[in-house]
Formats: C-alpha cells, sequence, structure tokens
C-alpha cells in the first residue's frame, strides 16, 4: 500500500534544486551582494554513485566557472560532516579537472575556481556555526589541510529566503508525520500547509502531483529487494556453481549494489573465500 517515504524531506530537496530558477535563489541567499548572475550562468556537478561505497552529494553547482557550491541537507548533526565534504571536494574537483582536461603534471597552474560548503541544518540540536576538518585531528598542530564548512539553519533575517523556506518545509513535514503517521494523507496536508503558509507556495502549487508523487513509495522497497535476491541466489544455486556466480553478479549489478557487497554476498552463498568473490565480481561486473 502506498505511504510517505522516510527520506521525503531528501528527496523534495534533490527535486527542488535541481531546478535552475531554485538553484539560482539559493546561490543568491548564500550571495546577496552577486546581482548579475543569472540561470544560465549555473550548472549542476552534483556527485552521483562515484565511487563503490556509494559516495555521491546532496548538491553541487558551479556559477560562471569560477566558483562550485557543495551543500549538504542533514537533520540528524554529525561532527564528521566536515570530513564527508573534504571527500566530495576532492572528488568535484578531480571531474573538474578532469572535464576540462587539466594538466596537475603542466608547468603551469591549474585553473581551479574557488570551493564553498554548506550545510543546511534541519534538526534542533545545538551546532555549532562552522565545521572543521581539522576539529577532528588526534593531535593538535599546524594545520596544513583544511576544510571549512558554513552551517545554515535557515534562520535569515528574510524568511521568503529559499534556505529558511526548506527549513520550515522538513519542520512542517515532521510535525505533520509525528501527528498523522506516513500516510497518504499526511503527504497531501504537508503541502496543504506550506502552501497556506506561504512555504516554497511557487513550487508546490505548480507541481503538486510530482512533488506528491516523490514523496510517495508504493512498496516497500527494503522487503522487494530482499525476496528478489533470495530467488536469485536460489536460482544461483540450481544452475551450477560458476553459472550461479556470474548470474548473481549480473543482478547484483543491475540493483545498483556496491562491488564490496557483491563480493560479500558471494562470500557468504557461495562459500569463497573473499580474494576469489572479489576476483569473481570483477570477472562478471562487466
Amino acid at each position: 500500500m502506498p505511504q510517505m517515504k522516510r527520506t521525503v524531506k531528501d528527496s523534495v530537496f534533490t527535486y527542488l534544486f535541481q531546478d535552475p530558477q531554485y538553484t539560482l535563489q539559493l546561490y543568491k541567499s548564500l550571495h546577496a551582494e552577486d546581482e548579475s548572475v543569472e540561470e544560465k550562468d549555473i550548472e549542476l556537478v552534483t556527485l552521483a554513485n562515484v565511487m563503490t561505497n556509494d559516495l555521491y552529494n546532496d548538491l553541487g553547482f558551479m556559477v560562471k566557472d569560477k566558483l562550485i557550491i557543495l551543500v549538504e541537507a542533514q537533520s540528524t548533526f554529525s561532527p564528521n560532516l566536515a570530513y564527508r565534504m573534504h571527500l566530495y571536494s576532492a572528488l568535484t574537483f578531480k571531474n573538474y579537472a578532469d572535464e576540462n582536461k587539466l594538466d596537475s603534471f603542466a608547468f603551469k597552474k591549474m585553473p581551479l575556481p574557488l570551493f564553498e560548503p554548506y550545510i543546511i541544518y534541519t534538526g534542533d540540536q545545538e551546532v555549532p556555526d562552522t565545521l572543521r576538518l581539522s576539529d577532528l585531528y588526534i593531535v593538535k598542530g599546524r594545520v596544513r589541510i583544511e576544510t571549512e564548512v558554513q552551517v545554515l539553519r535557515g534562520d535569515a533575517a528574510d524568511k521568503n529566503d529559499i534556505v529558511s523556506q526548506y527549513v520550515r518545509f522538513c519542520k512542517i513535514a515532521d510535525e505533520e508525520r509525528r501527528k498523522s503517521g506516513p500516510t497518504i494523507e499526511t503527504v497531501k496536508a504537508i503541502i496543504d500547509r506550506c502552501v497556506k503558509e506561504n512555504v516554497l507556495t511557487a513550487f508546490l502549487s505548480a507541481r503538486r502531483k510530482e512533488v506528491e508523487d516523490i514523496m510517495v513509495v508504493l512498496y516497500d522497497e527494503a522487503k522487494v529487494r530482499e525476496i528478489h535476491e533470495y530467488n536469485v541466489r536460489k536460482d544461483a544455486l540450481e544452475e551450477g556453481t560458476e553459472k550461479g556466480i556470474s548470474a548473481m553478479v549480473a543482478t547484483l549489478k543491475q540493483l545498483d549494489i556496491a562491488k564490496a557487497v557483491a563480493k560479500d554476498k558471494l562470500v557468504l552463498n557461495f562459500h569463497l573465500s573473499p580474494q576469489v568473490a572479489e576476483a569473481k565480481v570483477e570477472q562478471y561486473w562487466n
């Protein structure tokens, strides 16, 4: 039976800010002094499944080829967010260098854009204004590698600021879920209340059907995947070891399972050593 997604706030964040007009609003909320930027000056550079452990970020965009902004939306605070943003920045820069054919071994400097990382925090804890990678160092001393992340709480003086509106949307979503549970009616109530309170009104009114769809899950995804993997495993064992291993690897790849997880499943189901399982994953992955 359809019900409200557990990750509804993340889904709306992604859908909202993949639209250039709202990405532009986000940029202007961070740089009100820059009145010259237009939608055409912004390019999304969000990371998506770039490593086998599915490392990806919520939002990344480039402004006029001069500034990269990475934004994470978090309802649960972690002091390790600066470390994660450090990884996202490194991978984003690598992608930028690859796409622009920049040579890190050249004798002239690589023309890299500026970088600004932000966290939009939608929870209720007291959190610092800035998170630093160096705060995680075991030994304190001279800092040679640093990443500073500014925390945004949606408490700008301008309550029509897009960050403030998104944070308010998250608060309303949490309140309505606590009141009525993860139901279809709750999804409708969230949107109705947001429109009434002038929270993301233009976005929610113009795209109500699409937003409702992304806020709802039609089935228990985890249960469906569990049943599917059970039948894949059963069929694989019946077909014979090597053919079964090949079939399981191919299916796990289609399910977007990371290679490391696929290796563990081969170890468990076919009693292979980790080294052999890893080799089999590489052999049958393509």
